[in-house]
C-alpha cells in the first residue's frame, strides 16, 4: 500500500511511467528529480497517508525503498 501510495505521487509529479518505478529506484538519478521535486512528493504521500515526516530524515532518503522504510516506521509510530 504505501509502495503503491508513494508510486502514484511520484507519477503524479515527475509524469514517469509507473512500471519504471522499483524500491531501488534512486529520485535524483533515476528519475531525475530535484529537491523540490522530493519535496513535493513527500508532502503528497503526508496528505494521503495522514502522517508528518522529519525532514531531516527526509533529507537522507536515496531510493524509493528508503522512503518506503520512513514511512512505514513513522505510521508504526502513529498506531
Amino acid at each position: 500500500m504505501i509502495l503503491d501510495v508513494l508510486k502514484e505521487k511520484i507519477v503524479e509529479i515527475l509524469n514517469v511511467d509507473a512500471n519504471e518505478i522499483t524500491e531501488e529506484t534512486t529520485f535524483i538519478g533515476d528519475l531525475c528529480a530535484d529537491s523540490l521535486d522530493v519535496y513535493q512528493i513527500i508532502l503528497g504521500v503526508e496528505s494521503a497517508l495522514d502522517i508528518s515526516l522529519d525532514g531531516e530524515d527526509v533529507e537522507q532518503i536515496s531510493n524509493v525503498g528508503e522512503a518506503v522504510l520512513l514511512i512505514e516506521k513513522v505510521m508504526e509510530r502513529k498506531k
